[in-house]
């Protein structure tokens, strides 16, 4: 049976293909779990968060505030340091104290080290959990997509408040 040069054309495009795809296939997906401890600062001479817009009169709705906050192994303060959290957080609710956050965790120490990944979501800090979605990353974190769930481990001080959150974090990447 003769072949015509189309057909074997269209062979050739299939393997070739195929042979294309396999080799894209090389960096397979992988899913990292991080747990770790978030501490944030408000007031006092070491804050790391502040308040940048205040809207006029009583009310909180449309405040905005930044912070650089720190990430650590452990609960207590003396833990080791693994990095800092940059956020960015909008007073976005009219009805109670609810966020919208973006956070970049940066790692600065151990095997994530000049790794990033990046959060964005809504956060009620009086819900028992809080869960937001990865939605990007660097490094060892390139391509980041997951979630994180945190929850309020501590809230201490009246001048300057300690808010400590344990994170675990869920992370597919490549």
């Amino acid at each position: 049976m003769a072949s015509s040069p189309s057909f074997t054309l269209l062979l050739l495009f299939l393997f070739a293909t195929v042979a294309i795809g396999s080799s894209s296939r090389e960096h397979k997906e992988k899913m990292t779990h991080l747990h770790f401890y978030f501490y944030d600062y408000y007031g006092g001479s070491n804050a790391t968060t502040v308040t940048v817009v205040s809207p006029p009169g009583n009310n909180t709705f449309g405040s905005i505030g930044v912070g650089e906050n720190i990430l650590r192994v452990g609960r207590e303060s003396s833990s080791k340091l693994i990095g800092k959290a940059q956020e960015l957080t909008v007073q976005a609710s009219l009805e109670s104290p609810a966020y919208l956050s973006a956070l970049n965790f940066v790692f600065t120490a151990g095997k994530y080290n000049g790794s990033s990944f990046s959060i964005l979501g809504r956060a009620v800090l009086t819900e028992p959990r809080i869960e937001r979605g990865i939605v990007g990353g660097t490094g060892k974190f390139r391509m980041a997509r997951g979630y994180t769930i945190s929850r309020l481990i501590r809230s201490t001080g009246t001048t300057q408040t300690e808010l400590v959150f344990e994170y675990d974090a869920y992370i597919y990447h490549y």
